[in-house]
């Protein structure tokens, strides 16, 4: 078994067939969801993305109709049925079913999803800036990790690894440095670690809370900031963090050559400390 999908009430293996052509989230992309990770017997913050997909469904006009204590409750029940030590991710999605071009939130519905999913490799990641932007507030649900807002991040991604790079340096509508593709992003110049400041154009996410949580606990001065391309080439070093590969070092943007430095080993080591219970 590599998936496995809880649908109201019932465990399903595989991919089952869950929306219809007059599901709204088919047609119209009424749809929401998160990701956790279960990895070396742990689960870091799997509480908090519970908590996400249920405001990421009020947020779109949808309602939960799981409590998120219990989406973590089915969630743990699910990383029990895979081996011990699976690499996996954890996929809570609410979707609207009816509505009318917006959802009427009594028809939502819930599904998990918890599939094989190794961690990536840490060596490192190359960059390019990519040509698309993310959408300021007032034009398009930044608020919500909304499925509507990933064929774009899609398309940067594409056009990145098609230039032969990992994930792409996505801007704002100033032309501000926002995040990666499908990632949030660090950088430290001069001992002094910087992030962009949460704007509303992209979803400042857990793990990069996490990682700005454990620096500013060792130490170090975290600054969230506006940040330039400029800034980014300047940097000493750059990493990103997110739930997929959790913390990776950045060892190429554009045509300049990286290592993986001193802090962002350190936000690495912390990370896994935290997610082993051995810090404190």
């Amino acid at each position: 078994m590599d998936s496995l999908c809880y649908i109201e009430g019932t465990w399903h293996e595989g991919n089952p067939p869950v929306l219809g052509p007059s599901t709204l989230a088919t047609w119209l992309g009424a749809l929401v969801f998160d990701g956790a990770r279960a990895f070396e017997g742990t689960a870091p913050d799997l509480d908090l993305h519970c908590q996400r997909v249920v405001d990421s469904a009020e947020a779109m006009g949808m309602k939960c109709p799981l409590p998120a204590a219990e989406i973590e409750r089915l969630a743990r029940e699910a990383i029990t049925r895979f081996p011990d030590g699976a690499e996996l991710y954890i996929k809570p999605i609410v979707w609207a079913e009816g509505g009318w071009i917006y959802p009427d939130p009594e028809s939502s519905r819930f599904m998990l999803h918890v599939f094989d999913a190794p961690l990536p490799d840490a060596a490192g990641i190359g960059l390019c800036i990519s040509s698309r932007r993310r959408p300021a507030p007032d034009q398009a649900p930044t608020d919500a990790k909304a499925a509507c807002l990933y064929p774009n991040a899609g398309r940067a991604l594409r056009e990145a690894n098609e230039k032969g790079f990992d994930n792409a340096v996505v801007l704002d509508p100033d032309g501000n440095v926002a995040e990666l593709a499908t990632s949030n992003v660090f950088m430290a110049r001069d001992g002094v670690v910087a992030t962009p400041a949460a704007n509303g154009t992209f979803l400042a996410g857990i793990t990069r809370m996490r990682v700005m949580g454990l620096l500013r606990d060792a130490g170090y001065e975290v600054r969230e900031t506006t940040m330039t391309v400029d800034d980014l080439m300047e940097a000493d070093e750059i990493w990103s963090t997110g739930n997929h590969a959790k913390v990776v070092p950045v060892t190429r943007l554009e045509q300049r050559s990286l290592q993986a430095g001193p802090i962002c080993r350190k936000a690495r080591e912390l990370y896994w400390n935290y997610a082993h219970g051995r810090l404190g």
